[in-house]
C-alpha cells in the first residue's frame, strides 16, 4: 500500500469509527435538515466541514497551534449540541440565497474538531518528510467518509419521511433531539471537569 492510500484510508477509517461517533453526530446533526435533492448543498456543508478541520489539523500537526486536549474534547460535543439546538429552533434551513447557518457551522465547528485528532496524526507524521501528501490523503479520505455518512443518512430519511410518512419536521426534531441528548451526554462525561 503506497503513502497517499495508507493516509487516505486513515481519513476515512476515522471518520467512520464508531468508538469516535462524535464526528458521525456532527455531520447528522448537520444533514438532518436537508433531503437528497439538496445534494448540492450537502456537498457544500460537507467541504465546508472539511476545510475548517483540515486546516487547524494541519496548524496542530505543524505545531503552530497547541490547545489543551481536554478542552478540545469538551469543545467537540459542545459544537454537537449547538447544531443540533439550532435545528430544534429552525428544522429547516432558509431557502434564501445568504450564507445559511449550517454552512458556518460546517466549517467554525471543524476548526475545532480538526484539534480532536491532531495529536495521534501528528505521531503518525512524526517520521514522514514532507506532511503535504499525508495531510492532503487524509482530508480526501475523511471528506469521502462523511460523504458515506450523509448518503446513507439521507437513504434513511428519505425512506423514514417519504414512504413511512413522517412528517419532516418531526423528523428533524426527533434526530436532533436525540444527538443533543448524546452530545449533552458526552459533555457531562469530558474529562475537562
Amino acid at each position: 500500500m503506497n503513502q497517499f492510500q495508507l493516509y487516505f484510508n486513515l481519513g476515512i477509517q476515522h471518520i467512520l469509527d464508531l468508538k469516535g461517533f462524535d464526528h458521525i453526530l456532527f455531520v447528522i446533526a448537520l444533514a438532518v435538515v436537508y433531503m437528497m435533492r439538496d445534494w448540492g448543498r450537502i456537498v457544500i456543508l460537507v467541504t465546508a466541514f472539511t476545510i475548517g478541520h483540515s486546516l487547524t489539523l494541519a496548524l496542530a500537526t505543524l505545531q503552530l497551534v497547541r490547545i489543551n486536549t481536554d478542552l478540545v474534547e469538551f469543545l467537540i460535543p459542545v459544537t454537537i449540541a449547538i447544531t443540533a439546538t439550532a435545528n430544534i429552533l429552525k428544522p429547516r434551513p432558509s431557502g434564501g440565497r445568504g450564507v445559511q447557518l449550517n454552512y458556518l457551522f460546517a466549517l467554525f465547528f471543524g476548526l475545532i474538531h480538526g484539534l480532536g485528532f491532531s495529536n495521534y496524526l501528528r505521531s503518525l507524521l512524526g517520521r514522514e518528510q514532507s506532511i503535504f501528501q499525508p495531510l492532503l490523503a487524509f482530508n480526501l479520505g475523511l471528506e469521502v467518509g462523511q460523504l458515506v455518512i450523509v448518503i446513507g443518512f439521507l437513504v434513511i430519511s428519505s425512506l423514514i419521511v417519504g414512504i413511512f410518512g413522517v412528517n419532516r419536521k418531526e423528523w428533524v426534531l426527533v434526530v436532533s433531539s436525540i444527538v443533543l441528548g448524546m452530545a449533552t451526554m458526552m459533555m457531562i462525561d469530558s474529562s475537562y471537569w
